[in-house]
């Protein structure tokens, strides 16, 4: 299993993401153009000192990442998607594919997909979305339960 950021834009939560692939053992994939550089101070202090266990795959293009990945192998979240992540059945080969702090997945990503997005439930009608790093440990954790990867 993989962990996928689609140009992110707040270092700290990448640097908590990176964490938490450190921590899961997963590959992280950066996807698009990011909003800020690697090696800001942010991310790094956020990511404290495990990067040397994080196996990060940089690509520069969101369309070529998603060209070379079979939709099958795809677990992509967003607010506004009808399906619960609790109902997916994730496998070993998936890639978790979460947009970015402000819009989230790309309009084409989401329509080409769009039977391929789950969601975390939120309850409360005035909060808009959960933090991107909280968002992704959730899911992470989740998919590990189910793999029988939690001992």
């Amino acid at each position: 299993m993989q962990v996928v950021l689609v140009e992110p834009e707040i270092p700290p939560n990448t640097g908590s993401v990176a964490r938490l692939c450190a921590a899961t053992q997963l590959p992280l994939h950066l996807v698009g153009k990011l909003g800020f550089q690697i090696t800001d101070r942010h991310l790094k202090r956020a990511g404290l000192d495990y990067w040397e266990w994080v196996q990060i795959h940089r690509h520069e293009s969101v369309q070529e990442f998603f060209e070379g990945i079979p939709a099958d192998q795809l677990f992509l979240f967003s607010k506004r998607a009808e399906n619960s992540y609790v109902n997916a059945a994730f496998r070993e080969d998936n890639f978790l594919v979460f947009g970015n702090e402000t819009k989230g997945l790309p309009q084409w990503v989401f329509e080409r997909y769009s039977d391929r997005i789950w969601r975390i439930p939120i309850f409360h009608p005035q909060v808009r979305s959960l933090n991107l790093a909280g968002a992704v440990s959730i899911v992470v954790y989740e998919a590990l339960r189910q793999l029988g990867k939690l001992a």
